[in-house]
């Protein structure tokens, strides 16, 4: 295929999806991946498309937000075991908040296997993952719909968090970086994701290796709150994220790295996913969110230091 039969393709492909990735997008054009990105780096200096880290979207900026249909499509493979890695961290009987995003959406379906669980969520897809799971509780925020990625957002949504307490957030969102934290796109999305951090007394950020090193619009998450990342593991030839894992870990960050693993049709059952062996520093001197951290759960069930360290550390060994 000529250069510029392939340039015209990727154009076609993004403007159908408004996202693609690099990976995909090399597997449909029949090349190599550095050659698409050769391609995508054309593309943008034409103005046609947009460069992002892992893939290319639509000119838009900071601004600009993929929907849910777009989204899914981008990393299935990261995620599933993103997924997987992070399911390990929630306890039965434990009580936790769940944000939007396709990521947390693989989350929730294999939390669904957790007897005793609370879940409290303004997403409609995590909702639907856990809405026929035995001894799973789903606490539903209010507020108003917001289609793109069918979460509720808003003024209702955020009054409704208002005064809870719970052990852990897991929270996705469009970029992080070491400097800013965890971002998304969209403003409504970002003041509900800070409720949610609020009620938190520790906050897992599930976050695939393209959106390491890019920053978007509005803030959710300071690095110095991100108690956990759990990520999957850069390409060889991406410096920018593995630089950006290290700038993390330097800041305290706990860093959980999944390997791609291989799943089942449907975003299903998946293989256990491995985790590099990676020594990161442990969090020192964290900067307490306001309200303190009362979870739902008793303090004894709280996860004590010496319990937390040797999670931590069966789960660098896994």
């Amino acid at each position: 295929m000529f250069a510029a039969e392939r340039r015209q393709l990727i154009l076609e492909m993004v403007r159908a999806n408004g996202a693609v990735s690099l990976r995909e997008l090399a597997r449909v054009v029949q090349t190599s991946e550095v050659t698409v990105r050769r391609d995508v780096r054309a593309l943008e200096a034409e103005g046609l498309l947009d460069r992002r880290h892992g893939g290319a979207v639509l000119p838009g900026g900071f601004t600009r937000e993929s929907g849910f249909p777009q989204k899914s499509h981008l990393a299935t493979a990261e995620k599933t075991a993103i997924a997987d890695l992070a399911a390990g961290l929630v306890e039965e009987g434990e009580a936790i908040v769940v944000g939007a995003g396709t990521t947390t959406q693989e989350l929730a379906r294999r939390l669904a296997r957790v007897p005793g669980l609370t879940v409290v969520t303004n997403s409609l897809l995590v909702a639907q993952a856990l809405a026929h799971a035995n001894r799973v509780e789903v606490v539903m925020t209010g507020g108003t719909l917001r289609g793109s990625n069918y979460a509720l957002v808003g003024s209702g949504a955020e009054q409704s968090l208002q005064g809870l307490r719970v052990s852990r957030a897991f929270l996705s969102g469009s970029g992080l970086t070491a400097e800013r934290g965890l971002s998304t796109s969209n403003m409504l999305s970002a003041s509900v994701d800070r409720a949610l951090v609020q009620a938190a007394a520790e906050v897992v950020v599930l976050a695939d290796h393209s959106k390491l090193g890019t920053d978007t619009m509005f803030q959710t998450v300071p690095t110095d709150v991100i108690t956990r990342l759990v990520t999957d593991e850069p390409p060889a030839h991406d410096d920018r994220a593995a630089t950006e894992l290290q700038a993390l870990a330097d800041q305290g960050v706990q860093i959980a790295v999944a390997g791609s693993g291989t799943s089942g049709a449907g975003g299903g059952e998946s293989a256990p996913a491995r985790q590099s062996r990676r020594d990161v520093p442990l969090p020192v001197q964290r900067r307490q969110l306001p309200g303190g951290g009362h979870p739902l759960r008793s303090a004894a069930a709280m996860d004590p230091a010496p319990e937390r360290s040797a999670r931590v550390a069966d789960l660098r060994r896994r």
